[in-house]
């Protein structure tokens, strides 16, 4: 599978340039790229047999192709994506309710604070919060989706990963105010606060997981990329 790659292409190079073929396979058959498979496999590509199936590049592109549908194509596929849509919905839900609730202990006043804690800069820094959790939820729903239509090894993934890691990044940022302000009332217990800035390490620590995959999501796409440009030099030369 190798050899028959590296010439297809060394063929494709060649037609590139301009150079004729067959004087390139002449070439190739009497110096060191001479092999029983080049002596074999090159006769079927110009008899119009090869097939471009197996090629390394279609068994990656294929290989995408049965990641692309695996989890919209099986049961257990479609099961997983039922069930993480409906955990989803739930704490989407949930934060909308609880976001309701602080909203109107803000405006009706009905929490007085006691001087103990700033209640009101802490509602306000959850409310915001739990506005970074949802913007995670609906780019989480949105790559699901892409998943069912396998269309997430492409770009446009890019732009709702982008958005998760920003989100978790915002939520690290509020975690870290809260520290801020409980910490004067940890005095005595300072334990406490160095725990809470743990929690936003580990927080961050997330984003970074995610922006790791991001990477990976990008040289996956990458490849897909330069898998389909292989391929249709190949079928230039067929």
């Amino acid at each position: 599978m190798g050899v028959s790659a590296a010439i297809g292409e060394g063929f494709a190079l060649g037609m590139r340039h301009g150079v004729d073929l067959r004087v390139l396979w002449s070439a190739i058959q009497q110096a060191v790229g001479d092999s029983f498979v080049a002596r074999h496999g090159a006769p079927s590509i110009f008899a119009g047999h090869y097939d471009p199936f197996d090629s390394p590049c279609s068994t990656y592109r294929l290989s995408i192709d049965s990641y692309r549908n695996s989890m919209g194509g099986s049961v257990m596929g479609k099961l997983t994506v039922r069930a993480l849509r409906a955990v989803l919905v739930v704490v989407l839900a949930g934060t909308v309710f609880v976001q309701a609730l602080m909203v109107w202990t803000l405006v009706s006043g009905n929490d007085q604070e006691d001087g103990s804690l700033p209640l009101t800069a802490l509602r306000v820094i959850t409310i915001l919060g739990m506005v970074s959790a949802q913007v995670a939820l609906v780019c989480v729903w949105r790559l699901v989706a892409m998943v069912r239509h396998g269309t997430v090894f492409s770009h446009a993934a890019f732009r709702y990963v982008d958005a998760v890691i920003g989100a978790i990044v915002a939520a690290a940022l509020l975690w870290f105010t809260v520290t801020a302000l409980n910490a004067p009332g940890q005095r005595d217990d300072p334990g406490v606060t160095v725990i809470m800035g743990g929690v936003g390490v580990a927080i961050l620590g997330v984003a970074l997981i995610v922006l790791v995959l991001r990477m990976l999501l990008g040289q996956a796409v990458a490849r897909d990329v330069e898998a389909s440009q292989m391929q249709a030099e190949l079928d230039e030369v067929i």
